[in-house]
């Protein structure tokens, strides 16, 4: 981690190592790299808190839910993860599933999150994190970008002041616009102004040029104060806002909507519950997985996606390498013991990763300092809570999701591969819907192209002495009729007649359908008076052909030979 000298102290059960990763990085722990993670965890603390309040209003659950899901992870990923940089706790995207698929019940979400982790913990025992690559590129920037705008526009509602406004995307565009005309004056220009000061601190924090080590101490001390200020915005920003309607409380209007009272205290450690009460009799276990349905599958696969997606990408910046089922057994075991604190599902996310990064940390043991100043607000701070305005939260929430959207996604697939857009488009416009209905849909369009693509390859079929036939990519069993007939066309059209010969380089594998469907071939060509021969056999092939006994069978080490 960090560079660090491999050597020293090392465990002496090497299975150990590998599923405790601390092992690796903590006999080799430093003062220096203590400093470090201390400065990182309490930089990460204090854009966490205001985040947590925020992200659980996205997903429809009372506020301090949100705190609930904000230090199980950290604790849990300081000995299982194997990213340094990495934080998990509440994100925009996740609480955006948990608004759809728990409905707005926390007993749901709780459950939810002890589903999730149980599936992420087998995935990674199996070793199935590869179902993941299954979930293209233009599918993930279609979710993200859809949900980036339905996120922002749910929040509307808090910077205008507005109650009452319903949670599906188009009646709640449709509430907006028709009530604007009730927005409270003091929200909005709150909400507008915290959304200024955002943008105006990340402007600074994007040009503050770096302090040298050779420059004098007030210049660095100087350095260090804009930083961290531009850092922490988010608490700053919340700060200032819950200020400016206390002392509106004081003298005795509030023009402001606030968030008011969060429960005090750390939550129980216990079991989720696996039914829940209802006003007409009670909702069993069954009942309440068959209603999070297909929620069971995009939960915990969005959630791993997003945590190995931002793991790899801190990774490879920082030149040291993660193990991506054990991040599965992290995110597993976060999710499964977060579900005893009260926890909705979390992931990892890329803003407090970010944070953590640019704050210096050396170790995942940042994460142990932003956990327990998560607890320390949930202990000491919750009755401050109660003046935060939710417009200062909406701020918070629109400027962190806003990057998610992505409008030059669309440029680049015209550009590289116009197809890729349908999947894209397909994605993005039923998210709006419903966000299950987009994301199986484009995974969906995704596999259809797939094996589209697998079904037809591209055969280059060239004319002169012989007819040539060269498959651009390996041979499956659904391609095998699509080669048939481009050598049947071809070869019985031609005159005269000519020798056919059937370049293989390009084919690595075969399977007993391709091979029954190359004996047939031979056969129909024999009875026309043809012949085939293979040319550039991979061994593995020409010993499956060779094992098949194909009548007529004949082949060439190379093309010249042929």
């Amino acid at each position: 981690m960090s560079g660090a000298r491999q050597g020293g102290w090392s465990c002496p059960c090497p299975g150990v190592r590998r599923w405790l990763p601390a092992l690796r990085w903590l006999p080799r722990y430093s003062l220096a790299w203590l400093q470090l993670d201390l400065m990182a965890g309490l930089t990460v603390g204090l854009t966490v808190v205001p985040q947590a309040l925020a992200y659980a209003e996205v997903a429809g659950l009372p506020l301090q839910y949100g705190l609930y899901s904000s230090f199980m992870g950290c604790f849990v990923y300081c000995f299982l993860g194997t990213a340094k940089d990495v934080t998990l706790g509440p994100t925009a995207i996740m609480s955006l599933l948990v608004s759809s698929y728990a409905f707005h019940e926390p007993v749901y979400a709780v459950l939810l999150a002890f589903l999730s982790g149980c599936i992420q913990l087998a995935m990674g025992l199996l070793h199935l994190g590869f179902l993941l690559d299954f979930i293209s590129c233009p599918v993930i920037k279609g979710f993200t970008s859809a949900a980036s705008i339905t996120i922002s526009f749910n929040q509307v509602k808090n910077i205008l002041g507005l109650q009452g406004i319903p949670r599906q995307f188009f009646l709640q565009v449709y509430e907006t616009l028709r009530r604007i005309g009730e927005t409270r004056a003091g929200d909005a220009v709150l909400g507008l102004a915290c959304l200024a000061a955002l943008a105006g601190l990340q402007a600074m924090k994007s040009r503050l040029p770096r302090a040298a080590g050779a420059e004098p101490l007030a210049a660095r001390v100087s350095y260090l104060i804009v930083w961290t200020t531009a850092t922490a915005r988010n608490a700053l920003v919340v700060l200032f806002a819950g200020l400016v309607a206390y002392s509106f409380q004081v003298m005795g209007a509030q023009p402001l909507t606030l968030t008011g009272s969060i429960p005090r205290g750390l939550p129980a450690f216990r079991l989720p519950r696996f039914s829940m009460a209802a006003p007409n009799g009670t909702i069993p276990f069954r009942s309440m997985v068959e209603d999070m349905g297909v929620g069971l599958a995009v939960v915990p696969l969005m959630g791993l996606l997003e945590t190995i997606a931002i793991a790899k990408a801190f990774a490879s910046q920082n030149n040291y390498r993660i193990d991506p089922n054990q991040e599965l057994l992290a995110m597993g075991f976060a999710n499964i013991l977060g579900s005893f604190v009260s926890s909705y599902p979390i992931t990892g996310s890329f803003g407090r990763t970010a944070v953590n990064a640019q704050s210096g940390v050396c170790t995942p043991a940042g994460g142990l300092v932003t956990g327990t100043l998560v607890l320390l607000s949930l202990a000491y701070l919750t009755s401050l809570f109660y003046y935060i305005p939710r417009a200062a939260l909406a701020a918070v929430i629109i400027w962190a999701v806003v990057p998610m959207f992505d409008a030059g996604i669309f440029r680049t697939l015209w550009r590289v591969k116009r197809l890729d857009l349908v999947p894209l488009c397909v994605t993005f416009l039923l998210c709006f819907w419903e966000v299950q209905y987009g994301i199986v849909a484009g995974v969906l369009v995704s596999g259809i192209l797939l094996l589209y693509s697998i079904a037809r390859p591209p055969i280059k079929v060239s004319e002169g002495d012989v007819l040539l036939v060269q498959p651009g990519s390996s041979l499956h069993f659904p391609a095998i009729e699509c080669l048939r007939d481009a050598i049947c066309s071809r070869a019985l059209a031609a005159s005269p007649p000519r020798y056919i010969i059937l370049d293989c380089h390009h084919i690595s594998s075969i399977d007993y359908t391709v091979v029954v469907g190359l004996a047939e071939l031979l056969q129909e060509l024999h009875n026309h008076g043809l012949s085939l021969a293979f040319c550039s056999l991979q061994d593995t092939v020409l010993q499956v052909l060779i094992s098949a006994d194909l009548e007529g069978f004949e082949h060439f080490s190379s093309l010249e030979e042929a």
